[in-house]
């Protein structure tokens, strides 16, 4: 035995994220946790070269979705499911045994470009050798074209929603240190450490918390994007700084809640864990809901959103997992590549538009926000 691996449900409680795809909790986590958990315990092999298995077994996916007989497509899909099995157990691994690098993030997100590229077009290629029809031609463009869309979408709107952070953090640390004001706190992060919380009795009890004027509501998820928290996960091994809610979360349709909860600001470039003999009571963290907007327009969200929560599952369902699994598997097990792919193409940009229209609204939201600071310095500096 090479190291000490704890049983399984703590494997599982450490290399599984609170969110993730739902293909990724319904049909990988069950066989891949376990599977780390033996690979860590008696093998020595290292994320990067779990990386590398998973792409050599995508390229092996490729050849034979190029031969494009109905059995080769079937061998092609359970091949390339292994695959994407490998692909998830490498971040995993690195969690686990405290092996992820910043090397490994840039090799698994660019075998990860690679193998849906080279897949896409041997898929398409064999079709077309098969049926002559030239549809296929422009499929496999379509799939290279929306794969990179995807990634290329999820880490722009992962520095926008990051940089919003940051200005809203910036601006409360300032009046922090002038006035001694209290903590900062996303609704998002509160939420996200609670899933379990009853967000529509959260929201009923609204109308009797006690209200702050901070302006707009909920920063940006910024682990809204499966495929960017894909790309940082081996960076961070098991680094998540714990957030403790002991009040609900709330946020009215106007203001920002003074939420009763212990939630802890991480400052940047603030390394280490506070002691733990520090347990005093601190004062109530303000909380910004940069996501108001979207919430009040569409309500029914909170409710969905929280189910999902409560099984791990992102309210993000469609997203670049999703696709590659319809293209790649569900086309080619029922022969019906065509089909398969526009569908998967077409849900994937409907997520899209919407996780563009809801970043619109959030800026909307961050505006406001940044001008409600500035009404409020504005009789701090009289």
């Amino acid at each position: 035995m090479r190291r000490d691996i704890p049983p399984l449900a703590e494997v599982r409680r450490i290399t599984e994220k609170k969110r993730d795809a739902w293909w990724t909790v319904l049909l990988v986590d069950p066989v891949a946790t376990p599977l780390v958990r033996l690979t860590a315990k008696y093998t020595r092999i290292t994320p990067n070269q779990i990386t590398w298995g998973a792409f050599l077994l995508g390229l092996v996916s490729a050849a034979f979705f190029a031969f494009g007989d109905w059995r080769w497509l079937i061998a092609g899909a359970f091949v390339y499911h292994l695959s994407f099995i490998l692909d998830c157990m490498d971040g995993k691994v690195a969690r686990l045994t405290g092996q992820g690098s910043v090397f490994g993030a840039w090799l698994d997100f660019v075998f990860d470009r690679i193998r849906v590229a080279v897949c896409g077009v041997a898929l398409m290629a064999g079709q077309y050798d098969r049926t002559g029809e030239t549809i296929y031609i422009w499929l496999a463009a379509a799939v290279v074209f929306l794969d990179t869309l995807r990634y290329i979408n999820g880490l722009e709107i992962f520095k926008i929603r990051h940089t919003m952070r940051k200005q809203i953090k910036a601006r409360v640390r300032a009046a922090r240190r002038a006035e001694n004001s209290a903590e900062l706190a996303f609704m998002e992060d509160l939420l996200r450490n609670n899933p379990e919380a009853d967000i529509e009795q959260d929201i009923r009890q609204a109308a009797t918390a006690t209200v702050t004027p901070v302006g707009a509501a909920e920063a940006a998820d910024i682990a809204e994007s499966p495929e960017v928290a894909a790309f940082a996960e081996r960076e961070h091994a098991a680094t998540t700084v714990p957030t403790t809610a002991t009040a609900p979360m709330t946020a009215t349709p106007a203001t920002a809640v003074t939420a009763t909860a212990t939630a802890t600001e991480a400052a940047e470039g603030e390394a280490g864990a506070e002691a733990e003999g520090e347990a005093q009571t601190k004062a109530p963290a303000r909380v910004i809901d940069l996501h108001q907007e979207f919430r009040h327009r569409f309500p029914v969200y909170l409710r969905a959103r929280s189910f999902f929560l409560r099984h791990r599952i992102r309210t993000h369902l469609v997203s670049g997992i999703e696709f590659q699994m319809g293209v790649f598997i569900l086309g080619p097990l029922f022969d019906s590549v065509i089909k398969a792919t526009i569908v998967s193409g077409a849900l994937l940009l409907v997520f899209e538009l919407a996780i563009i229209y809801k970043l619109l609204l959030s800026t909307r939201d961050f505006t406001r926000t940044i001008d409600s600071f500035e009404r409020e310095e504005v009789p701090a500096a009289a």
